[in-house]
């Protein structure tokens, strides 16, 4: 399974619109992947400690966003070191691209390059990562990212760095992964019926076919097909596909008025 946990007062006070959901979601799909589970952490140490403490315990693949820069209130690295049970060490890797950024930066403003200078010192506290961490490559900035056990990934805030260092994770630490999890939807628009009158097909359904889920989203205001129920089957293929075509043969049998299908 694959998780993300997302980090930041911000997120729950409102103050920033969380956007790494709804990204995790399209670039696990594009990869035939699919998210299981999401979680959302304030700033607070001991909670994030004991989210990451579970995921280091259990055996899913986990993005962490947030939390990895060298302010007060980024806890993160810390957190994940104590999860861990190691020290904050300075990656090697993560210095020398550290490094290389800061004279970047001064070579564009004119200013010295100072590898002592305390700014200097205090942006290196990024590379800081618990003992034994691989580096997730950051393209936007350089500023690495990191990995725990090649399982757990530690990524910024930022979407615009966030974004791309998932998709190289994905892609070069578990491309063994992809199309396991690819799925298609098949639903129809069943019209003017309960909800109620439909649960025990949608029972059987899922007894008959271990593995497809299935799905009723009611609406009373459509602006098409107004008060209905968009009743449907997700699952591996061919499984759903011979979920449907049951689903299709039941509604028929109780004299179901029904719509349109989709195929997602």
């Amino acid at each position: 399974m694959i998780g993300i946990i997302i980090i930041g007062d911000e997120i729950l006070s409102g103050r920033r619109e969380d956007k790494h959901l709804v990204k995790a979601i399209e670039l696990l799909n594009e990869r035939g992947l699919r998210l299981s589970w999401a979680r959302y952490v304030g700033d607070e140490p001991e909670q994030i400690t004991a989210e990451l403490r579970a995921a280091l315990a259990g055996g899913d693949v986990v993005f962490s966003f947030g939390g990895i820069g060298a302010t007060p209130d980024d806890h993160t690295r810390a957190c994940a070191a104590a999860a861990w049970g190691r020290p904050l060490v300075l990656h090697p890797e993560a210095r020398e691209l550290i490094l290389a950024r800061v004279k970047v930066m001064a070579d564009k403003e004119g200013v010295p390059f100072l590898p002592d200078h305390p700014d200097t010192l205090r942006r290196l506290d990024m590379g800081r990562f618990p003992e034994g961490a691989t580096i997730v490559p950051n393209p936007y900035n350089q500023i690495p990212g990191f990995s725990i056990e090649r399982r757990v990934h530690f990524l910024p805030g930022f979407p615009v760095m966030a974004w791309p260092m998932m998709a190289w994770a994905l892609d070069e630490l578990h491309a063994d992964l992809h199309g396991r999890a690819r799925q298609v939807e098949h639903s129809v628009i069943v019209y003017a019926m309960a909800e109620s009158v439909l649960t025990p097909m949608m029972v059987e359904l899922e007894q008959r076919f271990p593995g497809v889920r299935v799905f009723s989203l009611p609406s009373v205001d459509h602006p098409v097909h107004g008060r209905h129920i968009e009743l449907g089957v997700k699952g591996l293929a061919p499984a759903a596909e011979q979920a449907f075509a049951w689903m299709q043969t039941g509604l028929s049998q109780i004299g179901a008025s029904v719509g349109p299908t989709m195929v997602r």
